[in-house]
């Protein structure tokens, strides 16, 4: 295997990767063959990642796995389901997507992840981790029903063993003694186990024909000696224990094969034909590299789990999710500086994150507050009702979480921390679209979930400033409080160094029209939407409200801009249904105060991938798509 310590700038030569256009050519390769062909392909990877930017470690790790699954599998027959997207693009490369790679993650290119309207290779969408396993078994279940004769399996790797849906899958696969196999890629981000000559030798041995005919012929013979039977399965156990962690597997049911070196191609061809036939639960460890074979990904494998595109020298891009000179802070570094602040001076606070210590900025906290940090892995319910009862007695926790990802963490959020009202501030980051990883990590629905929820308080910061100024609000008060906020920087204002908290529901006015009364147009803008409502508002000569408070409202502020304007638009990078618009909608009912009103955000469908400003422009949310929808509504 070729090892790389830059991407290759020129694409690289790959004739038999070239001549494979479905996975189907690899069954009829020789070894040395499908060697080549993984080597090609991790080449390829380096050279494509490098032109379009994305996920990157995680593939690199899989690019034998990946060969070796798709030679001993009947795909897309068979079902491959894939965990955590980041691992199939050597998949897609594999399966007619090659020459499209460079798109990937674009507006009109390649979705980051596996979809089922892309390929059917793509057996189940995937974004968040963990789900596998349970999508797996439901195909062999359904499989088995309709007396179909295939098989599943189910990689499941990157951390995503951490979460509870995986081991509540395995359970219930183990139960039902399903035909699934589960093949856990293990690179270190995920569970750990030492990999030695013995483990490896011993996993040849587990997996291969003689050995199992001989298991259950035993089984059969032994069954009739009183007691026998449970020895040797104690036996058999307690040695398999001792080189690998077989046991656990085994008690849910499953037959534990490993673990195995995941880079060597003819071991893992060769215990994947032994297995493929079996029934009954297998469970393959396999043990990989993130990274493998680009030396600074195998040195830094969190640093590079994704890149941005490659620069014109052809070194490698920056990977570093924190650069502490930057003029422009993001809004996730605006939130890591508050967080250590606030430590400093309140004992209490306690930083939680499930699993994104890097993407929401907690590096400097989970360094200067190690006792006072945890991150939980992969668990966002765990992660919300660990907060609850670190409340419960008296601590002041403060959950990091991605909005997509608190949606995994909702019916904790409602049963274990609003109904008891209990003090837990939510830092909801990448609220919005998010860009280039698409509709399974839009942070689209938080305002609409969030804001039905009893006793909740909702902010969303214009800028970065507010961001500060919020999270001090929410801190302290006494009950559920969340500050949402984009990805990526904001409009670029000071930023405070005091802790001063921002006034709860009270809206900031930050421009009056100059019409008469009666005539005008009042933008009521909440958070990112500021921006485009500001250059709406110059040109309109429109009244731009500044809102603030998606949940308490501003009522006097609203019925104010109700009473001397023609038309109310609402603006939000959120659904519209049940939003921060519909929240003004429902007040004035209330009221029983009849006026024109304009609700702007995400339509109802699940918004593509590409970069914000392009999804925005779609959406009609930018400063001109906003300005003719207006017009058009004035007549």
């Amino acid at each position: 295997m070729k090892l790389y310590d830059i991407i290759p700038v020129e694409r690289p030569v790959t004739p038999l990767l070239d001549s494979l256009n479905t996975p189907a050519a690899l069954r009829a390769m020789s070894s040395a063959q499908l060697l080549q062909v993984a080597d090609e392909l991790r080449a390829y990877l380096l050279y494509s990642v490098g032109r379009s930017g994305g996920h990157f470690g995680a593939g690199l790790g899989v690019v034998e796995l990946t060969v070796a699954l798709h030679h001993a599998l009947e795909t897309p027959h068979d079902r491959l389901v894939w965990d955590v997207g980041h691992q199939a693009y050597p998949h897609k490369i594999l399966t007619g997507r090659r020459e499209a790679m460079p798109t990937i993650r674009q507006y009109g290119g390649l979705a980051a992840f596996p979809r089922r309207a892309e390929s059917p290779y793509d057996t189940f969408g995937v974004g968040h981790s963990s789900t596998s396993i349970s999508a797996a078994l439901g195909m062999a279940l359904a499989a088995a029903t309709r007396g179909d004769k295939r098989r599943v399996c189910a990689v499941i790797g990157d951390g995503a063993l951490t979460a509870g849906m995986a081991f509540e899958a395995l359970a219930h696969a183990g139960h039902l003694d399903a035909n699934l196999l589960v093949v856990l890629n293990d690179n270190e981000m995920s569970i750990s186990e030492n990999v030695g000559g013995i483990a490896s030798y011993l996993a040849g041995i587990l997996s291969s024909k003689p050995y199992l005919a001989i298991r259950e012929e035993g089984k059969r013979v032994l069954s009739h000696l009183p007691g026998a039977l449970e020895l040797a399965r104690r036996t058999e156990e307690h040695m398999k224990g001792m080189v690998s962690p077989a046991t656990l597997f085994e008690e849910m049911g499953f037959n534990y094969i490993g673990p195995l070196d995941g880079h060597d191609l003819p071991t893992l061809i060769q215990t994947l034909r032994n297995i493929r036939d079996l029934d009954g639960p297998q469970f393959l460890h396999v043990k990989t590299r993130k990274g493998r074979g680009f030396l600074p990904a195998e040195a830094d494998p969190i640093g590079y789990h994704a890149i941005t595109k490659l620069e014109k020298n052809g070194d490698a891009p920056s990977s570093a999710p924190v650069v502490p000179a930057r003029k422009k802070p993001k809004y996730c570094n605006v939130f890591g500086e508050w967080l250590c602040d606030m430590a400093a001076v309140d004992q209490r606070l306690i930083g939680i994150t499930p699993a994104m210590r890097e993407g929401s900025d907690l590096i400097r906290f989970s360094k200067e507050y190690p006792d006072r940090y945890y991150d939980v892995a992969i668990a966002e319910q765990h992660a919300v009702t660990l907060a609850a009862g670190m409340a419960c007695e008296g601590a002041k926790p403060v959950v990091a979480i991605y909005s997509t990802f608190l949606q995994r963490g909702y019916d904790q959020l409602i049963h274990d921390v609003a109904v008891q009202e209990l003090d837990v501030t939510f830092a909801i980051d990448r609220a919005g679209l998010v860009g280039e990883d698409g509709p399974t990590h839009h942070g689209s629905m938080d305002l609409s979930y969030l804001r039905c929820v009893p006793g909740m308080v909702i902010l969303a910061p214009a800028d970065e400033a507010e961001c500060r100024a919020m999270l001090s609000a929410a801190y302290h008060h006494p009950g559920p409080a969340a500050v949402r906020y984009p990805r990526g920087s904001g409009p670029g204002v000071a930023i405070p160094s005091h802790l001063e908290p921002l006034e709860i529901g009270k809206a900031e006015l930050r421009r009056e029209s100059g019409a008469e009364p009666g005539k005008r147009v009042a933008l009521l803008a909440f958070g990112s939407l500021n921006g485009p409502a500001a250059e709406v508002a110059a040109s309109l000569d429109a009244t731009h409200l500044n809102m603030r408070s998606v949940k308490p409202l501003d009522r006097e502020a609203i019925l104010a801009a109700a009473a001397d304007h023609e038309l109310l638009v609402t603006l939000e990078e959120n659904a519209v249904a049940g939003g921060a618009g519909s929240g003004v909608n429902e007040l004035l009912a209330a009221e029983g105060v009849q006026a024109a009103l304009l609700n702007l955000g995400l339509p109802d469908a699940f918004v593509e991938h590409g970069k914000p400003a392009e999804l925005l422009t779609e959406c009609g949310l930018d400063a001109a798509g906003i300005e003719a929808a207006i017009r058009a509504r004035l007549g």
